[in-house]
């Protein structure tokens, strides 16, 4: 398919027009150290021992990886993350990135925390928007059980059906303030609850418009039949299908799960096969947009191309309520801040909580950068010509020759 561009994404001065020298500086340093695996290993096995032995290593992490990464340690500290982003037409989604909850009292924490997300989100004027993972809610290892059919015990049922309520606390809330929800995507052994859970807030929730979305992990090779069949239950149920379209976040664990214990990988042969099923996706969805609100959740510049394709030929405005586009904080602000300012629904997840719990969160940020070759080298290039272009080393060594 020839792209005819109705976004730019090579205008730098659009790009990081939010950035200031220093933290332009900041960020190509950053990205340039994770070109490097056995740097971002070493560290990250080092940071985690450092944490454990409570070493004075705090401030260091705060100034480099979790400022980029994370919009702050608070639902308030995120604040100026949120303005910076709402003052150049781009919505904040608050993800509270806390994992690795254990207990009741643990996951009716998270469930508040999230509560307060969505509050926060119904007071915003555009773009409001919250996330969660069913994970934060009960028990991984119940969840599992209940994937693999499982019978469960009158004291395990009474968990699950405190899952369910906390989810559904959430979703009527969202419902009451009408404030979208993305349920995340995790790993496919525990995907059969996360499924009945996600299908029946739809069901309840959905009737006039997408408030609950559901994510589609497009890396595994049954999801695009899987979107298909979803949506027509919601057409014959009479609701709307709330679809989040990403690639994936669990390759390598699944993977070496399904070689380990000798069942077929639900994996993708190939990155083609994924990119192919993703725009047959976003594709199907704007074909049926006045049944399916669709979240693009992808950094990949073509898929986004695309999709802006789909919805001219599709008649669709800009604009279009229904069609968002979404990445992650700190990641590909050349496609976030050049489609917002094209007119597109632009989100980016801002992930918050207390360093120490968001360790998981900047891990993953740190092996997806340094695995995904394309990607990280593509945030260092663009980061490179931005100082280029503003001639920020001449600045800075023409300041120091002063003195």
């Amino acid at each position: 398919m020839e792209l005819k561009k109705f976004v730019d994404f090579n205008q730098l001065e659009v790009a990081f027009r939010a950035k200031t020298d220093e933290t332009l500086r900041k960020r190509h340093f950053i990205f340039l150290a994770m070109q490097w695996p056995g740097l971002v290993k070493i560290g990250t096995e080092l940071t985690k021992i450092a944490l454990k032995f409570h070493l004075p290593v705090k401030t260091l992490i705060k100034t480099t990886i979790f400022d980029l990464f994370v919009g702050g340690e608070t639902l308030d500290g995120c604040q100026r993350s949120s303005n910076e982003l709402a003052a150049f037409g781009i919505g904040a989604i608050f993800d509270y990135s806390v994992e690795g909850e254990k207990s009741e009292e643990g996951f009716d924490d998270t469930m508040n925390e999230i509560l307060r997300t969505i509050e926060r989100a119904g007071e915003m004027d555009f773009i409001r928007f919250s996330a969660f993972k069913i994970t934060g809610m009960g028990h991984f290892e119940l969840l599992a059980k209940i994937h693999r059919g499982d019978v469960l015990t009158e004291d395990e049922q009474a968990a699950y059906d405190r899952i369910f309520r906390r989810v559904d606390r959430i979703c009527r809330l969202a419902y009451e303030k009408d404030v979208s929800v993305l349920i995340d995507a995790e790993e496919t052994w525990i995907q059969k609850p996360i499924d009945e859970i996600s299908v029946k807030m739809m069901q309840t929730y959905n009737r006039e418009k997408a408030l609950i979305y559901y994510t589609y992990q497009m890396y595994c090779h049954s999801m695009l039949a899987n979107l298909k069949k979803m949506h027509m239950a919601a057409v014959e149920g009479g609701y709307r299908l709330g679809a989040k379209l990403v690639r994936g976040a669990y390759m390598e664990k699944e993977r070496a799960r399904a070689e380990k214990m000798g069942y077929e990988s639900p994996i993708q042969p190939h990155k083609e096969a994924t990119d192919r099923d993703f725009d047959a996706a976003a594709c199907y969805c704007v074909e049926h947009i006045n049944q399916i609100g669709v979240f693009s959740g992808t950094h990949n510049e073509d898929s986004n191309y695309k999709l802006t394709l789909f919805m001219d030929e599709m008649g669709l405005q800009k604009n279009d309520y229904r069609v968002y586009f979404g990445q992650l904080y700190g990641m590909s602000d050349h496609i976030s801040f050049n489609m917002a300012n094209a007119g597109y629904n632009v989100i980016k997840y801002v992930p918050y909580g207390p360093l120490r719990a968001v360790m998981p969160y900047l891990i993953r940020r740190a092996n997806e950068n340094t695995s995904v070759k394309g990607q990280s080298s593509r945030e260092l290039s663009l980061l490179a010509a931005e100082i280029k272009r503003r001639k920020i080393f001449k600045k800075q060594l023409g300041h120091q020759s002063k003195f």
